[in-house]
């Protein structure tokens, strides 16, 4: 039987990291999703964090306004960022953890220790008619917690495997035929490259996996549309 097609999202946050380096409007997070569409990306994610690091408000209206692919909206779980997505109306939003000191995302949301804030932030977003994923370590507690609650998605973080941790790629197979049982739809990211991102795209239950960071990097000396076109094959060829 043909496994479910496997989708890709494209986060694009690292374009406005580099427009930001040197102020200006160049490279625009815009053309990046533009590019990212044309080269096979089946949505566009993007961070807007507190600090308004890399992608702005601004970029996040213009992706919007402008993109026929579905926009997955990072995001802290507080109500400023809560009004941003429901003014904004991506089509899913994914609640993350978000610390000022960290350089990128370290870990999956404790849902169960804040099962009350979370609980009411996906309400929020749900009752406007946004899909809510909840970005999390691959833990049957968390994983519950986060079908309690009431999210649409959970995407797991493959930070652990990327590194090379001992039995992490079992974990994320026991996790992911976990949430299918609790009726979460299942989406996996950080980290992933094209060496390890064919066991990732082999878990059957993985519908859809987020890839930002090594992307852009590899853009440098490949360009965005050779980079993306590589990965998406990748992936194809291990869902197979």
């Amino acid at each position: 039987m043909l496994k479910p097609l496997l989708r890709l999202g494209v986060n694009i946050d690292h374009v406005a990291t580099l427009r930001n380096a040197r102020g200006g409007s160049h490279p625009a997070p815009l053309r990046a999703a533009e590019l990212a569409i044309a080269a096979g990306a089946d949505g566009i994610t993007m961070h807007l964090r507190e600090d308004r690091r890399h992608i702005r408000d601004a970029d996040m209206a213009a992706v919007r306004a402008a993109i026929r692919v579905p926009l997955n909206f990072e995001m802290a779980a507080t109500d400023e960022m809560v009004r941003i997505a429901i003014e904004t109306q991506p089509n899913a939003c994914c609640l993350v953890p978000e610390k000022r000191t960290e350089v990128t995302t370290e870990g999956g949301l404790d849902v169960a220790g804040q099962h009350a804030t979370l609980r009411l932030a996906v309400a929020s977003l749900k009752a406007a008619g946004i899909r809510v994923s909840l970005f999390i370590d691959p833990d049957v507690a968390q994983l519950r917690a986060a079908a309690d609650i009431g999210a649409d998605i959970v995407e797991l973080h493959t930070g652990a495997y990327a590194h090379g941790k001992d039995g992490e790629l079992a974990r994320l197979l026991s996790a992911a035929a976990q949430a299918n049982l609790l009726g979460l739809e299942v989406h996996a990211g950080h980290g992933l490259t094209y060496d390890n991102v064919g066991p990732v795209a082999a878990i059957p239950e993985v519908m859809e996996l987020n890839i930002g960071h090594f992307l852009i990097g590899e853009a440098v000396f490949v360009g965005l549309e050779a980079a993306i076109r590589r990965m998406r094959g990748l992936m194809d060829t291990a869902r197979g």
